[in-house]
């Protein structure tokens, strides 16, 4: 059996505020297999971002604990500095498309120019051989080679985004993270984005971690699907079997809350509001929340392995 491409062990990041450490990720591990897609889901505010930031080390300077494993190739990626990092994973091993594709590019800057970037850097590759190569990649994910010399804001939404894609694709890295890539853009342009993650997903056999609250969206490039709430990981499981049947409360009313086009279902909502992360709730963090709690629900639940690949953060599937 091949050892997993990703595997995070056990990682937290915490950030200083006036108010207190907010646990943005509190005691997060899973694994990414080659060519495989894990869909990252869950309300805004869970940690989704913040563990995506946390994998490729891009850190604002008010964190207070960053601390765990993350192996890449089973190299601790934790064991090297900021320096060797930049040099050796970042676009290189591990690359991410951001929310906002616009934020994302230089507006002074032509745009064949910003996806050539990275070899320039991180491959030493010359000018020309790189600008070449960006107008090749432009190409592969669907934007006419002459757009190359345009500038991001004469490019749509949609352009943009594929520009983002092709400046993660070029350094042909081992995983790319995708943060909601379609958050901005028209149903549309959704669906035509979605279609080009799949035919490279195809054709170039990558690993993504694709993080969204979009559930229906989801499902349409996860292998594997991890529920994160409140900082941690509380479900992960196959897709398919995610879908059909998921296993934690909180997962049952997220797919509970999905509109179907084969099933005329009365659809659900979770009842109040996800909990503070500088102040987490003591115990199961979704009890205060959850229709089933019982006393167990004061005791902080452990990530129970149901076989195949199975976890599910919830006393009610405890054996012990």
């Amino acid at each position: 059996m091949c050892p997993p491409l990703l595997r995070v062990e056990d990682l937290r990041l915490y950030f200083s505020t006036r108010k207190g450490a907010v646990k943005a990720v509190d005691d997060v591990s899973f694994e990414v297999d080659r060519g495989e897609t894990l869909a990252l889901i869950g309300e805004s505010g869970c940690g989704k971002s913040s563990l995506a930031k946390a994998i490729i080390r891009l850190l604002p300077r008010n964190v207070s604990v960053y601390e765990g494993h993350v192996y890449l190739n089973g190299e601790d990626l934790m064991n090297l500095d900021e320096e060797e990092f930049r040099k050796t994973v970042r676009w290189t091993g591990i690359s991410m498309v951001s929310q906002a594709a616009l934020n994302s590019l230089n507006p002074v800057i032509k745009v064949g120019q910003q996806v050539a970037e990275p070899l320039i850097l991180h491959k030493g590759m010359k000018g020309k051989e790189a600008l070449e190569k960006a107008r090749e990649t432009l190409q592969r994910v669907g934007i006419p080679e002459t757009f190359a010399d345009r500038y991001p804001f004469e490019l749509s939404g949609g352009m943009r985004q594929r520009a983002i894609i092709a400046m993660t694709l070029i350094t042909n890295p081992d995983l790319i993270i995708l943060d909601e890539p379609t958050s901005a853009l028209d149903v549309l342009t959704q669906a035509n984005i979605m279609n080009l993650l799949k035919k490279i997903k195809r054709e170039l056999n990558l690993s993504f971690i694709f993080i969204t609250h979009d559930i229906a969206l989801s499902s349409e490039l996860a292998d594997k699907v991890a529920v994160m709430y409140a900082g941690q990981i509380v479900e992960l499981s196959d897709a398919e079997r995610f879908y059909k049947s998921p296993l934690h409360p909180y997962s049952t009313k997220l797919m509970a809350s999905v509109p179907t086009l084969r099933e005329n279902k009365k659809l659900e909502f979770i009842p109040g509001s996800p909990p503070s992360l500088i102040e987490p709730p003591k115990g199961c963090r979704f009890a205060p929340r959850c229709p089933y709690r019982t006393e167990d629900c004061s005791r902080d639940p452990p990530l129970i392995s149901l076989g195949d690949g199975c976890y599910v953060r919830c006393w009610l599937h405890w054996k012990g």
